[in-house]
């Protein structure tokens, strides 16, 4: 059945939608009315294998129930106070992190955007006022907000748009030579992924990342890691830059940070953090009661239930599935993976094979065009990874690119 004949959306929905709601997402045609773990429903009753959940939010599945638990507790207690209250919560949430990470302190926000637009305030502030350039790379994403946007080194995010923010400098990603060449007395701050997610689950290079702590350690810059999709355990690591041994000087981090729950956080060295001076930056629901515990919760269920090694485990397997499709597949040109952050680099469009996959059964997703990205849960048990493998296998095998 194609998908013009099937009616996975309700007629008075899609109504709703038409007249009530702008239009500036791309929707598929289904309405998705329940979650749980790797599967998703839509309002026909119809169940789908769900290697995208929620864009890479989703790390533990859909509804983990420890994470569940604790937002039905909190939100009966307190659902909201502003930051000028204490919070015990959030402060036990900003140990967690940092005591996984660098030892930094955290600011908390609601989202990836803003999180980098916090990282791209505090190097200026923490910068002489002269230096105010920061050097990010071509391929980025780091949001959608106007800083957040500017430093994101994608043209097609910049069109209609314009002016731009003053300021950013792009570099290609994995050349340290074009790195040095742009940096100059005016530089602040580098701006990296650790693994380039929507540029297509893009790895460094051997000796990039540390190649760029030398530099800013040389030049006396920050270093700042983007870690809004490869953050929070999805590589097998707490963060992807441990499994290169470079500490950042900030970092960031949203998406499955909260387990579902919309949170976002920047997490700064104190030498560093202690430049963001009171009223100097804010976000008023950022790090609330109800953020906080999921936050809480979703450290705790991913180190009670072994869940690092389990992305690592899983990654394996979905290398183990997908490799032979290089070979087997003229137009399947390479497989990038670290944990569950898996692209399929093909030389044609994606867009049709996430379509039959939909078809199928199984939502995936395709970023820069032709790079089949899937960020997985953790929880995905062995069964329904090689199924759904089998799915997008068949599908890769059957087209005709």
């Amino acid at each position: 059945m194609s998908t013009a004949e099937q009616t996975h959306i309700s007629p008075e929905t899609l109504q709703l939608f038409d007249e009530y709601v702008i239009p500036n997402y791309g929707r598929y045609p289904l309405s998705l009315v329940r979650g749980e773990g790797s599967h998703v429903w839509d309002d026909q009753g119809t169940r789908y294998l769900d290697f995208f959940p929620g864009w890479g939010c989703n790390l533990l599945g859909h509804c983990p129930a420890p994470v569940v638990k604790a937002v039905q507790e909190q939100a009966a207690r307190l659902i909201h106070v502003p930051n000028s209250w204490y919070m015990e919560a959030q402060g036990q949430w900003a140990k967690l992190l940092s005591d996984r990470s660098f030892g930094g302190q955290a600011f908390f926000c609601n989202s990836g955007t803003e999180a980098n637009e916090a990282a791209i305030k505090l190097a200026r502030l923490h910068s002489a006022p002269s230096k105010y350039k920061i050097i990010s790379f071509e391929g980025s994403f780091h949001g959608r907000t106007y800083a957040s946007v500017t430093a994101t080194a994608q043209p097609k995010y910049h069109e209609g748009i314009g002016p731009l923010l003053p300021g950013f400098v792009y570099a290609p990603f994995g050349d340290l030579d074009a790195v040095a060449a742009k940096i100059d007395d005016e530089t602040a701050a580098i701006l990296v992924e650790p693994i380039q997610g929507e540029g297509g689950i893009r790895i460094p290079p051997e000796g990039f990342l540390s190649g760029l702590r030398k530099l800013a350690d040389a030049r006396g810059l920050l270093l700042i890691f983007d870690e809004v999709q490869a953050g929070c355990g999805r590589t097998g690591e707490w963060f992807a830059y441990q499994h290169f041994g470079v500490e950042p000087d900030i970092m960031t981090l949203a998406k499955s940070l909260c387990g579902g729950i919309a949170g976002g956080a920047m997490l700064a060295k104190k030498e560093i953090a202690e430049s963001l001076r009171p009223g100097m930056h804010a976000a008023t629901f950022g790090g609330n009661p109800i953020a906080a515990r999921a936050g809480i919760a979703t450290i705790e269920m991913i180190e009670e239930q072994g869940l690092l090694a389990r992305a690592n485990e899983l990654g394996e397997g979905f290398r183990t599935q997908l490799a032979p499709l290089v070979d087997e597949l003229p137009y399947v040109n390479e497989l990038r993976i670290c944990g569950l952050m898996i692209g399929l680099e093909l030389s044609a469009p994606g867009a049709p094979i996430v379509q039959q996959c939909l078809d199928r059964g199984l939502l995936i997703n395709c970023t820069q065009g032709n790079v089949i990205r899937l960020l997985p849960a953790m929880t995905l048990s062995d069964e329904l990874m090689e199924s759904g493998c089998e799915i997008l296998a068949n599908v890769l095998r059957e087209h005709t690119p």
